[in-house]
């Protein structure tokens, strides 16, 4: 069983930011509830996409945390996948409320560290960064106006 981008988002999104091991662990309380197993692969990927986003315990998103954690993205539409309603209970964990504002500065300097890369070796991911760019400004308190002129550029 695989979960699309959107439902990891969703998942993660019901607890505020979970480590990606308990994401994962997550995913196969769901796929074991339907008979089958959980992939995890795409993981990665939506990490990739901005549908979640990974930090740090140095990046001040979730005060006290003391571990690498995932929350959902400034690409995710957060779904939850049949079943996730009972993941709070089954894994016992308390909520938690990332700090925008520090997650924005978590994604935005990925987010150049990423446009900056795709600039210099003129990869494919120009148009898909331009794009993300707009999601990211919508998303939390930061400006890219200046990465998205050297993008919009780039792409012409």
């Amino acid at each position: 069983m695989e979960l699309s981008r959107d439902e990891l988002a969703g998942v993660v999104d019901l607890f505020g930011a979970l480590p990606p091991a308990d994401l994962v662990s997550a995913g196969e309380e769901l796929a074991y509830k339907r008979g089958t197993t959980f992939d995890g692969g795409n993981i990665d990927d939506a990490i990739t996409t901005y549908h979640l986003v990974r930090f740090g315990p140095d990046a001040g998103v979730v005060e006290g945390a003391d571990e690498t954690l995932l929350a959902a993205g400034p690409a995710a539409f957060p779904a939850l996948p049949d079943g996730a309603e009972d993941l709070p209970h089954i894994f016992d964990r308390e909520p938690v409320t990332p700090d925008r504002a520090a997650l924005g500065t978590v994604v935005e300097e990925r987010f150049r560290t990423d446009a900056a890369r795709a600039l210099g070796d003129g990869t494919g991911e120009i148009d898909r960064l331009l794009d993300t760019s707009y999601d990211i400004e919508a998303w939390a308190p930061v400006d890219l106006g200046d990465i998205r002129d050297r993008l919009d550029a780039a792409a012409d």
